[in-house]
């Protein structure tokens, strides 16, 4: 893995130094590297970014796009992206706290971000806008934020009541936050690659996972689940970001142009996201491979008390004025004790 990265990187600093070159002819390569499939709504907004980006750059610049972990798995792309070996990504935001960049981590908080408006204004706020300085401190430069939808749980026995978490291995990403909510669940959270995933799933390494539907249809995690839980706990948002140093270094000729392809391509993506997850549980539903369960109101409510304890513990890691900041923006109202 290490020697794959070593190759990327030599590669990349060969590209820098051609960009750099007296040969106007040769386009501007960005590689874009994502870990989902072409056909989940990141892969399909990845491929209209590539042809908006070359469209109206008039071919000036070259958008390679490698999707299902084909370049970079989600544990090393980060890492790949600041060394300049690769120039676009689509990360979770769950991957920033990893990166150092801690704050990302309370988007993670369960329940937070009720609908696709209140995540979307919360994406767009001052708020964030501050925290993409602390990640282009760290060589990464937010672009856009595209809002994927709420999580759902599968497992191979029903997920109804908090109680029916215990003792299950639960895939989670590396954020401090999952770890907590999936502890006070009662599970034992385990840190994996998505591209690893089917195959934990299949083996049983882990007992299940969360994620949107589209994602779950089209890695076909069903296939080897047999329940799956519309709980809408949690929240998948991604950033498209870039290499900081790479995108400023951009003639300014172009970076209107980038900048158009990165807002339509936002724009479909929020918008194919919403149709894809919606169309992607129907046909979960539809295989007949999976029992759907759908929480009542009481079952939620017992969800949501169980788990408020963890955004109480995090008030330490992030503050108390933070976390009241963010419920503010995200419109979340915790429950009356």
């Amino acid at each position: 893995m290490r020697t794959k990265l070593v190759a990327a990187i030599i590669a990349a600093l060969a590209g820098f130094g051609l960009s750099g070159s007296a040969d106007a002819q040769q386009p501007i390569v960005i590689k874009f590297s994502h870990v989902v499939s072409p056909d989940a709504p990141k892969g399909k907004a990845a491929m209209v970014f590539k042809d908006l980006a070359e469209k109206y750059t008039s071919g000036r610049v070259k958008v390679e796009v490698y999707p299902n972990s084909s370049l970079y798995k989600d544990k090393e792309e980060l890492e790949a992206l600041q060394l300049g070996s690769v120039q676009l990504l689509a990360p979770s935001i769950s991957k920033f706290g990893p990166l150092g960049v801690k704050e990302f981590d309370v988007f993670d908080l369960p329940f937070l971000m009720s609908d696709d408006t209140h995540a979307r204004q919360m994406t767009a706020s001052p708020m964030m806008a501050d925290l993409n300085k602390k990640l282009e401190a760290k060589g990464v430069a937010p672009l856009a934020y595209w809002d994927n939808g709420a999580h759902v749980y599968t497992a191979n026995k029903p997920l109804l009541k908090p109680e029916d978490f215990r003792g299950l291995k639960m895939r989670i990403q590396g954020s401090k936050v999952l770890d907590a909510a999936v502890r006070e669940l009662g599970a034992i959270p385990q840190i994996m690659a998505f591209g690893e995933l089917y195959q934990a799933l299949q083996t049983g390494v882990v007992d299940g996972e969360d994620n949107v539907p589209s994602n779950i249809l089209t890695q076909k995690f069903y296939e080897v689940q047999k329940n799956l839980t519309v709980s809408y706990h949690g929240r998948l948002t991604y950033a498209l970001v870039t290499n900081k140093k790479f995108w400023d270094g951009l003639p300014a000729d172009l970076k209107e142009p980038l900048a158009r392809a990165v807002k339509e391509s936002t724009d479909y993506f929020n918008a194919t996201a919403a149709k894809d997850n919606e169309d992607a549980l129907e046909k979960i539903k539809a295989s007949g491979k999976v029992q759907v369960h759908y929480l009542t109101d009481e079952e939620k409510k017992a969800w949501v008390a169980k788990l408020m304890p963890v955004h109480k513990e995090m008030q330490s890691r992030f503050g108390k004025d933070f976390i009241e900041k963010i419920y503010q923006a995200s419109g979340f109202k915790p429950p009356q004790s």
